[in-house]
C-alpha cells in the first residue's frame, strides 16, 4: 500500500465569516471555535493516520510565517509548505502537490482536503480513509460525501451509484448548489450526498486525469515545480502556476472522469462557511445561544455573540449574530449569512482596509 500524503489546502479568503475572517488572515487561522485554528485542528485529526507522512500544506505566500507558526505551536511537521503567489483554486493546489511528488521518484495516495472543516468524529474520518485505500490504489479517484441531513443550497450534491467494493460507490452526477426546491428533493430521495470537498487519489492518476482533462493545469504545475525554488520551511513554485486556469477538482477532474467514486463520511462534518454553520456546532446556553468572549446576553435567544476585544451586552434580541473583533462588527440577522459576501464586496468598492487586514500583523518574529 502506497504511503499517504494529507494535503492540506489553506489558501482560502473566508469571506462568509468577516469579520474575523479577513484577507490577512482567513479563517483556516482563525480560533473559531476554541483555543486553536481550523487548520490546526485538521493537522492533530490526521496525525493518528496510519501509513501517513508528513503532511503538505498549500498557502499563499502572504500566510507563509502564519502556516508555519501555527504549526509548531501545536508540535506538527511538514513535508513541505507549498506557497501560491496567487490563488487558483482546487484542481492546482493538488497538482502542485501531486507533480512535486512525481518529480522526486515518489507516487503517494494524496489525501486532499480542506483546512477550515470541522469534523466531530475524527476516528470516522479515519476509518472512511482506510476504507476508501484499496479503491484509490486501484486507479479510482475518490470523493467523500456527507447524508445530508436539511435541504442545503450552498453545498454541491453528490448522486451515488452503484456499489464498487464495500461502502465505496460509483459517482453518477455531481450536482451544483441547487435551488431550495430541488435541495429538498435531493434530501428526500435519499440518493444523494452534500460534497465534502475532501479527496484521496493515487498522485501519478490525478496527474494522468489532469492530462486528459485539464491538460493546462498539469503542465502549468509541472513547469512550475521544475522552476521552483525550496528552503527549509518553504517551496514556491515558478511563476508558471499565475498561468494555471481557476478550476476546482470537481469541475476539473471529478465531473469529467469515469473513475469517480464516493465514499460515505458519517463523523460530524460541516464546512464552517458561515456564522450559522459556526452556531450549529458551538456549546449551547439553555435559551439556544453560543457565547464567546466577555458576553452579557439578556432575554436572548438562538443567538451567536462573539466578543474578542470588549464586554458585548444583548437584550431582547432572538436569531441573531454578533461578531465583534477588533476593529469592526458585524450584525446579521442569522438567516442572512450568505449576504455577508455581498457586504465585504460593497468594503472592497470603497476601499476599506477592515476587509483585508486585522489590528494584529502576523511577522517571522512574532
Amino acid at each position: 500500500m502506497s504511503a499517504i500524503l494529507p494535503v492540506v489546502l489553506a489558501g482560502g479568503s473566508g469571506t462568509r465569516l468577516w469579520p474575523l475572517s479577513r484577507e490577512c488572515h482567513p479563517k483556516q487561522f482563525a480560533a473559531l471555535t476554541g483555543d486553536r485554528s481550523p487548520m490546526q485542528e485538521t493537522l492533530l485529526r490526521l496525525a493518528p493516520l496510519e501509513n501517513a507522512l508528513a503532511p503538505c500544506i498549500v498557502c499563499n505566500e502572504r500566510h507563509r510565517f502564519l502556516a508555519a507558526e501555527q504549526c509548531r505551536q501545536i508540535g506538527q511537521s511538514w513535508s513541505a509548505i507549498l506557497l501560491e503567489p496567487a490563488a487558483r483554486s482546487t484542481a492546482p493546489a493538488a497538482g502542485l502537490a501531486a507533480c512535486r511528488a512525481l518529480a522526486k521518484g515518489e507516487d503517494p495516495i494524496l489525501l486532499v482536503l480542506p483546512s477550515d472543516g470541522h469534523i466531530a468524529q475524527s476516528d470516522r474520518l479515519r476509518d472512511a480513509i482506510a476504507a476508501g485505500l484499496g479503491q484509490a490504489s486501484a486507479g479510482h479517484l475518490l470523493t467523500f460525501g456527507v447524508r445530508p441531513a436539511t435541504p442545503e443550497t450552498g453545498y454541491g450534491y453528490i448522486r451515488a451509484g452503484e456499489a464498487l467494493d464495500g461502502a465505496v460507490l460509483r459517482v453518477a452526477e455531481f450536482v451544483e448548489k441547487p435551488s431550495r426546491a430541488a435541495a429538498r428533493r435531493y434530501l428526500s430521495s435519499g440518493q444523494f450526498l452534500w460534497n465534502s470537498g475532501i479527496f484521496l487519489f493515487q498522485a501519478s492518476v490525478y496527474a494522468d486525469a489532469l492530462a486528459r482533462h485539464a491538460p493546462a493545469v498539469l503542465e502549468c504545475c509541472q513547469a512550475a515545480v521544475a522552476a521552483s525554488v525550496e528552503d527549509s520551511d518553504f517551496f514556491r513554485p515558478g511563476g508558471q502556476f499565475l498561468g494555471c486556469p481557476d478550476l476546482s477538482i470537481d469541475h476539473g477532474v471529478m465531473e469529467k472522469t469515469e473513475a469517480a467514486a464516493v465514499l460515505l463520511l458519517d463523523a460530524g462534518w460541516s464546512d464552517l462557511g458561515s456564522w450559522p454553520a459556526l452556531h450549529a456546532i458551538a456549546a449551547l446556553d439553555g435559551a439556544g445561544n453560543a457565547l464567546s468572549g466577555d458576553v452579557i446576553a439578556v432575554d436572548t435567544a438562538n443567538s451567536l455573540v462573539h466578543a474578542q476585544s470588549r464586554l458585548v451586552a444583548t437584550l431582547g434580541v432572538h436569531g441573531l449574530i454578533v461578531a465583534e473583533p477588533a476593529h469592526a462588527v458585524l450584525v446579521p440577522r442569522s438567516e442572512k449569512p450568505r449576504k455577508v459576501t455581498n457586504l465585504v464586496a460593497r468594503l472592497n468598492a470603497l476601499s476599506r482596509p477592515e476587509q483585508r487586514a486585522h489590528r494584529r500583523k502576523h511577522r517571522p518574529w512574532g
